[in-house]
């Protein structure tokens, strides 16, 4: 069982920075494949990146490519998510997931935080 712990999250101003953290229980921690993904009102949960640290492999979703980076620091059980260069379609409730398969669907992780808002005004 993980437990997940996001943090980080608030309003910004378009062109302005945040940075995400996401804090897990669990002594596995860098077993998991660790994944972010977002949800703006009335649109489904949507992928914007994932990190398998076993397999040194990171994606990212198009949208969000060049201006996001996903990291983790697995001796504090924490992942983190640096956006830069928001734009108010960033605006949404950010989440943390933890799997066993690499992927971007949200149905190859097993385990979510309870989410915390961007808000990115024009």
């Amino acid at each position: 069982q993980v437990q997940l712990v996001e943090s980080g999250g608030g309003l910004v101003q378009a062109g302005g920075s945040l940075r995400l953290s996401c804090a897990a229980s669990g002594r596995t921690f860098s077993s998991y494949v660790m994944g972010w993904f977002r949800q703006a009102p009335g649109k489904e949960r949507e992928f914007v990146a994932t990190n398998s640290w076993s397999a040194g492999r990171t994606y990212y979703a198009d949208s969000v490519k060049g201006r996001f980076t996903i990291s983790r620091d697995n001796a504090k059980n924490t992942m983190y998510l640096q956006m830069n260069n928001l734009k108010p379609e960033d605006t949404a409730e950010y989440y943390c997931a933890a799997g066993r398969v690499l992927g971007s669907s949200r149905h190859q992780y097993d385990y979510w935080g309870q989410g915390t808002q961007v808000t990115v005004s024009s």
